[in-house]
């Protein structure tokens, strides 16, 4: 396959980037997306030309630090699926394809579609966690979980925080973000004793990080390669609205 890759470079934070057209050659239907920028690298190494710079690492649909917009889509549109995961076989001989960044405010650039994600992190360490001393690992049957919960926080568990949820949104907004990580462990025993203060502290520190709201268009369940559904963000507003209720 012969492709014609339009790409958004650019070369740092406070650089002005653009589209860059590079053509990609004898690619295999076989490969995947990460595989053939990392073919067309090769390329431009040769010829003495800069990479393109991208996030990877287990490109296994596990790790979460892949991402771009491909052709408009966050990781390309494929449902379930990671942009390591997605294969060349989707696309056909001759397509153009646009390759960006996410696109959000909150995730600066930077170089190339390589952004900054470490406001998940900050959101995450606002309150994702349980500080309580639980001991060594208890007896498997110690703790009873009903098994519709304990369903409910193993699929919200799965959310791998790669930000395709943020890119997608018209107001690049995290809420279904924090949900997954709210749900997953308010809906468990181990959770109960944080579980307000952990809705408070991350929805405030979602909003000190520049994210923008939910307005319920679903684009962020549709583009999650773990298909996180939107009750989490439900599950969120009930938590962060009886905590900032009792906190008053």
């Amino acid at each position: 396959m012969n492709l014609t890759l339009h790409v958004w470079r650019q070369k740092g934070p406070d650089e002005k980037g653009h589209m860059e057209i590079i053509e990609a050659k004898d690619i295999s239907p076989d490969q995947s997306f990460l595989e053939m920028l990392d073919q067309v690298n090769e390329d431009l190494i040769l010829k003495q030309k800069d990479p393109i710079v991208f996030d990877s690492d287990c490109r296994e649909g596990i790790c979460g630090t892949c991402g771009a917009m491909v052709n408009g889509r966050a990781h390309g549109g494929q449902k379930g699926t990671t942009l390591c995961q997605l294969h060349m076989r989707n696309f056909k001989d001759g397509d153009h394809i646009y390759v960006e960044p996410w696109r959000a405010k909150a995730f600066p650039i930077i170089r190339d579609i390589m952004v900054d994600r470490s406001a998940f992190d900050r959101i995450q360490q606002a309150g994702g966690y349980i500080s309580v001393r639980t001991g060594s690992a208890p007896d498997a049957a110690t703790v009873l979980v009903e098994k519709a919960k304990a369903d409910e926080a193993f699929d919200a568990a799965a959310c791998i925080g790669c930000g395709a949820c943020v890119a997608a949104c018209k107001n690049a907004s995290a809420m279904l973000f924090i949900g997954a990580k709210i749900s997953h462990l308010s809906l468990l025993p181990q959770g109960q004793p944080e579980r307000e203060r952990r809705a408070l502290n991350m929805v405030e520190a979602m909003d000190r990080e520049g994210f923008g709201n939910c307005t319920n268009e679903g684009e962020c369940s549709k583009a999650c390669p773990k298909e996180i559904d939107m009750i989490n963000i439900a599950r969120m507003h009930r938590d962060f609205l009886r905590a900032a209720l009792k906190s008053k």
